[in-house]
């Protein structure tokens, strides 16, 4: 795995993401090294593409699961990185339109406008003290 894979790998292996029971389960997110994908991208930038596995096919917080992986990245990555945040095919019954969701910016600040959504959207990228 190249070291960029493994540094965000690793990075949302050991991210808060995975000590809220209430959003996902550790062994159901990012859980393999093939989940994460960095590439080369325009001059000094990077195209990652994270797959994650929702809890259940039919999981209600799925949306909410490829948000704050978003943020979590993002918050956290300082070189330029263009992010593609899917859910792994075949794990979702609506996955397609939730991948088209949280890859769309205007979807994304929308969505981020509900306070209640930004309120666990906050919680759950907050860095663990």
């Amino acid at each position: 795995m190249p070291q960029r894979d493994f540094w965000i790998f690793t990075f949302l292996k050991g991210s808060g993401l995975y000590k809220r029971p209430t959003i996902c389960q550790k062994r159901l997110l990012v859980n393999t090294d093939e989940s994460v994908q960095v590439q080369p991208f325009e001059e000094n930038g990077y195209l990652a593409r994270i797959d994650f596995n929702p809890t259940v096919p039919h999981c209600s917080l799925a949306s909410l699961i490829g948000l704050c992986l978003r943020g979590k990245i993002q918050k956290n990555v300082v070189e330029r990185i263009k992010l593609d945040i899917v859910i792994a095919e075949g794990k979702h019954s609506t996955e397609e339109e939730i991948n088209k969701q949280i890859n769309d910016k205007e979807r994304v600040a929308a969505a981020l406008e509900n306070p209640n959504l930004k309120e666990m959207f906050d919680s759950c990228i907050r860095d663990e003290e």
